[in-house]
């Protein structure tokens, strides 16, 4: 027990308390990896789409959308969720919305492409809220010189609810192409598989998580948004006092632009350029998850011990590298290299920009920069995403130019770490309290 000590976390917090919070990571990872990564995305491009060349831009636009939604929202809703200490109520509302938008997906077969992006664009949009509004708890649960090491605890925690999800579908799918089922009878069930274990998940969160912080009186003597959108509008005039956060912002826009490649084309890459299966793909992530969660972990630790931006620098020339291998190999075997690889920056990588987003949040505040993080993240999304579908399409199908110019955005990610610092970042959210 002594790699989740009590003196990582602030007083008054117990461990029963950010095991709940972890659960949430738990809840919503099946999210990620069974309908973004492994099993919806490529049915969508082959089953629902049926291979049609804009398939795969077609998949990446509808992302992109609810991403532009959440960019559009977030940071007013963080902002609101501070001034009306409302954190938990809104993870709530916006996690029962997901796990319906979810169980949902199960009605969409093929030909039905309206009814799929439609059903995505919510569900993802959701799954955006919820992640950023769980994300805020963490300056409350734990200290500064934890933060890396306890988002690690959460986000590694989260992947084995990916794997949970994933496995049981997996399961699943083998069972029934044994038994002769196609897949548009077999893949609907893994939206409901991953919806359950999502609702049901979260319910431990909401049972230990508490809301700690207090309501603005203020706000409470204006109605709806508008003391949010006024309590935004003053930190954007004040952003000359936080350059570091937004040059952390711009390094973010860079590259979970490339994250964002990996998780919602992961599975479609794997299938439609190595050759891939269904079955094998889905082993594939499930081992990637594997990764991830160790990486996610033990990098914790290693980022509160080394610094936070040499931390993130790593992970970034590691991806880098994946891009690299995964444009140049012709082989399956040499994809898992790959795999292997982009798991392990994906855990470090995720974790390690919460806990720098953690350690630029003041105190009475940390709603809205989550809701800013959030928005770059969404950018990064939309920018990645979008990037890579239009030049798959460009160049007539040739997902390896596309994916080797994703690297692009992990070096311009490097770059603009560079003049990111860490402790003046820290001492400004400290001086905004």
């Amino acid at each position: 027990m002594a790699l989740f000590s009590q003196d990582s976390l602030n007083t008054g917090v117990k461990k029963r308390e950010v095991f709940g919070w972890a659960m949430y990571d738990f809840a919503n990872s099946g999210y990620t990896t069974v309908v973004i990564t492994a099993v919806f995305a490529a049915y969508f491009v082959g089953g629902i789409a049926q291979k049609a060349e804009w398939a795969t831009f077609a998949w990446t636009a509808a992302l992109s959308v609810s991403y532009a939604i959440v960019m559009l929202t977030m940071p007013s809703l963080g902002a609101y969720a501070d001034l009306h200490a409302a954190k938990k109520r809104l993870l709530a509302l916006t996690t029962i919305a997901c796990v319906i938008a979810t169980a949902c997906l199960a009605f969409a077969g093929p030909g039905s492409v309206t009814l799929a992006i439609v059903l995505i664009i919510l569900s993802n949009t959701f799954y955006a809220y919820g992640e950023s509004l769980t994300g805020a708890f963490l300056p409350e649960l734990a200290k500064p010189e934890a933060f890396g090491k306890v988002s690690g605890w959460g986000w590694s925690f989260g992947y084995f609810g990916g794997m949970l999800a994933l496995g049981i579908s997996l399961a699943y799918v083998l069972w029934s192409q044994s038994k002769g089922i196609p897949a548009e009878k077999f893949v609907p069930v893994t939206m409901l598989i991953t919806a359950v274990i999502y609702g049901a998940s979260a319910c431990v969160t909401f049972w230990l998580l508490k809301e700690r912080a207090l309501p603005n009186p203020k706000a409470l003597q204006q109605s709806g948004f508008k003391a949010s959108l006024a309590q935004l509008k003053t930190t954007f005039n004040q952003a000359k006092h936080y350059k570091d956060f937004m040059w952390f912002l711009a390094c973010g826009v860079c590259y979970q632009g490339g994250v964002a490649v990996a998780i919602t084309l992961a599975a479609i890459y794997a299938e439609q350029v190595i050759g891939f299966k269904p079955q094998e793909t889905m082993v594939l992530i499930f081992v990637l998850n594997v990764a991830a969660a160790v990486g996610a972990f033990g990098f914790g630790y290693f980022q509160d011990k080394v610094g936070h931006k040499i931390a993130l620098s790593l992970t970034l020339v590691g991806w880098i590298a994946t891009c690299i291998i995964a444009a140049i190999t012709t082989t399956k075997s040499g994809f898992w290299y790959a795999a292997a690889i982009a798991g392990f920056c994906m855990g470090s990588s995720q974790s390690a920009g919460r806990a720098m987003a953690a350690m630029f949040a003041p105190p009475k505040q940390v709603g809205e920069f989550f809701g800013l993080w959030t928005f770059a993240t969404r950018l990064a999304s939309i920018i990645g995403s979008l990037s890579y579908g239009a030049i798959t399409w460009m160049t007539g199908g040739n997902q390896r130019i596309a994916i080797m110019s994703t690297s692009v955005l992990f070096i311009a990610g490097l770059l603009l770490l560079i003049p990111v610092n860490v402790s003046r970042g820290r001492a400004a959210a400290l001086n905004a309290a």
